[in-house]
């Protein structure tokens, strides 16, 4: 009946696809990855990146539970960078800009090496399903795979629309073909499918830039790694540049709008909100008279720049001539023009947290088919499906991650539970517990569910376990290691804050104190304890400390949110006159029109604070209505 048998099968080979093989193969299950080109496994079909605002969380969330996108970022990326670095440790955020072509190189050396994991090129074009179970795949080729589980990865790909101007032809992405037969088969299935867009800038050649023209921005001198396992990034780092719009460029785009297929009317799918494309930049922030550009080299061995913020769909002529209006542009060359792409995507509401669908056993669903937007969320998504496909294979328990425990709890939860009205992205204001959700702690929180689940191997485990009994022991010191006011350090560092410290202090008091650096911790810290912890080791210890009380408030806040279920919102209540909500907030408010307080909460994309800001105008607009009755 099949040429082929297998465990498990995943189709697609990107981000989402990767981390499913890796996964369902590690466990134990005969996993086959199938993916239209063998060649572009891992391909990094947008920007050249990983991690970012929250993003970064995820991806050392991945590496915890036992997945290798941190390691190949980190074996690969030639520029790293902690962001909001001036910020809270809760917000920070590792980000890497990568040697495309390195990284793809890496990625599919990794898969190869995995063992249980077989590599097919091909094209499926339908699922084959007995008693509403899934249990193999058609190929294009007439081939046919069977199979226990299916992980559904196939990114843009399914019934992809690729938009350019005037003009409109069917991709998966610029150069791939779509996935038509296999869009026709899940909606055929009886699969409820919506329709999103995204899009991606010119690709430029480095040799027909001015860079002198543009603000430099160097990698952190110390990066910070992704993978708990790196102790050292090797590769160069480089230097990345921004640059700015102006008023002339802006007004052309207005002048063109006809040409662009997002104004025109061409495209129907929902674009990505937070990730907008130049022009809509510059409809929808017309106070703004310029926008910052990044430039992105994609590799050490090519001319080829990624311009990341000027993602658009106009004709490739027009592209060059808006380029060419900004300073260090007047003579660049495009390699590759920017386009919008349209593709499928699959209700989320459909699945279950493991990712499974609930209409078809068997059968899981991971990335951009569910909505989502990004690497990194593909990623997670992907984790989390090969983990469970595998489990499935085995009769094992689901594995479920809460919103509590992780930023891909948070994810998951999100999808299934209020679905997508536009590609989903992850923000650190997503989490209730983002206090706790650290990318530092990641690890700690983790991977003993890694190490459980069958993903965390001897090595890693062991070093997680000596890193465990550290900080134990450093949070001990921090803890008990007490100065007095008749002593030296209590005099030079009363002196160096010009404050008063009372008649004693902790480390861990200290640290929570404005102005107090982790050098000085670090010099305070006996020799002893010193020797024996890392930066990273400290980092985490007095973040630790510092939002300890905060955590403690956070429970209190949550619980006393959850509290108030039955609140009412009257019929004329005016989310728009709350002051503390921002636009896309009241929109989505407003949109949903809630009833009472349990229905705000679950209004898709209501931020925590947000949803806190509500409480407390109802909370008082029914005190004000009780007070006049």
């Amino acid at each position: 009946m099949f040429d082929e048998s297998f465990d498990v099968i995943v189709i697609g080979a990107g981000h989402a696809g990767c981390e499913a093989a890796s996964a369902a193969a590690r466990l134990g299950a005969e996993t086959a990855l199938v993916t239209i080109n063998l060649d572009l496994i891992g391909q990094m079909s947008c920007n050249p990146a990983v991690g970012g605002i929250a993003k970064g969380h995820v991806v050392r969330e991945i590496d915890a539970l036992g997945g290798i996108m941190g390691r190949v970022i980190d074996r690969t990326g030639i520029q790293f960078r902690l962001l909001n670095r001036s910020r809270g440790p809760a917000v920070q955020s590792p980000r890497a800009q990568a040697d495309r072509s390195l990284y793809r190189t890496e990625m599919r050396r990794v898969l190869e090496a995995t063992q249980n994991l077989h590599l097919r090129q091909g094209v499926v074009v339908d699922l084959i399903i007995e008693n509403n179970k899934v249990i193999g795949v058609e190929m294009q080729d007439t081939r046919r795979f069977g199979a226990k589980s299916i992980v559904v990865a196939t990114g843009t790909f399914l019934n992809g629309t690729i938009h350019t101007g005037k003009r409109t032809f069917s991709a998966g992405r610029a150069g791939e073909p779509a996935s038509i037969e296999l869009a026709e088969a899940l909606k055929n299935h009886g699969f409820p499918v919506g329709r999103l867009k995204t899009g991606t800038p010119p690709r430029l050649d480095g040799r027909t830039i001015d860079w002198d023209a543009f603000e430099p921005q160097p990698p952190d001198e110390k990066p910070v790694p992704f993978s708990f396992a790196t102790e050292k990034i090797e590769q160069p780092q480089i230097q990345c540049f921004i640059g700015y719009t102006s008023d002339r460029l802006h007004q052309t785009i207005r002048d063109n709008l006809h040409q662009s297929p997002l104004y025109s009317g061409a495209i129907k799918g929902v674009g990505p909100r937070y990730c907008p494309s130049i022009e809509d930049k510059v409809v929808k922030f017309a106070d703004k008279d310029r926008h910052q550009l990044f430039l992105e080299p994609e590799g050490h061995n090519t001319n080829e720049v990624y311009l990341n913020g000027f993602s658009t769909s106009l004709p490739s002529a027009l592209q060059l001539e808006l380029l060419q209006m900004v300073s260090g542009f007047e003579s660049v060359e495009i390699i590759r023009p920017g386009y919008a792409i349209e593709y499928d995507f699959v209700d989320p509401r459909e699945l279950r947290p493991t990712m499974e669908s609930t209409r078809m056993s068997g059968l899981f669903f991971a990335g951009q088919i569910n909505g989502t937007t990004g690497y990194e969320e593909a990623a997670c998504q992907g984790l989390l499906a090969g983990i469970n496909a595998a489990f499935s294979v085995d009769g094992r328990k689901p594995f479920i991650l809460q919103r509590d425990e992780a930023y891909i709890g948070v994810l998951a939860d999100d999808l299934i539970q209020h679905g997508v009205d536009e590609p989903y992205r992850l923000f650190t204001s997503r989490a209730e517990a983002r206090l706790t959700l650290r990318h530092d702690n990641a690890d700690q929180r983790l991977s003993p569910k890694g190490r459980e689940a069958g993903l965390v191997g001897d090595t890693d485990w062991e070093r997680f376990n000596r890193k465990r009994d550290r900080l134990a022991r450093l949070r001990n010191v921090l803890d008990f290691t007490r100065f007095k006011r008749s002593s030296v350090e209590y005099a030079g560092v009363s002196q160096l804050l010009n404050a008063d410290l009372g008649d004693a202090f902790t480390l861990s008091q200290l640290s929570m104190r404005q102005g107090v650096s982790v050098d000085l911790i670090r010099r305070l810290l006996p020799d002893e304890t010193n020797a024996e912890i890392s930066s990273r080791d400290l980092d985490t210890a007095l973040a630790d400390s510092l939002y300890s009380g905060y955590i403690e408030k956070q429970k209190v806040a949550t619980e006393r949110v959850n509290h108030h279920d039955a609140l009412k919102v009257p019929v004329s209540f005016s989310f728009r006159s709350i002051s503390g909500l921002s636009h896309e907030m009241v929109e989505r408010l407003e949109r949903a029109r809630p009833q009472n307080f349990a229905q705000v909460r679950k209004v898709n994309g209501l931020t925590p604070a947000a949803v806190s800001t509500v409480l407390v105008h109802l909370t008082a607009n029914k005190t004000s209505n009780l007070a006049t009755t």
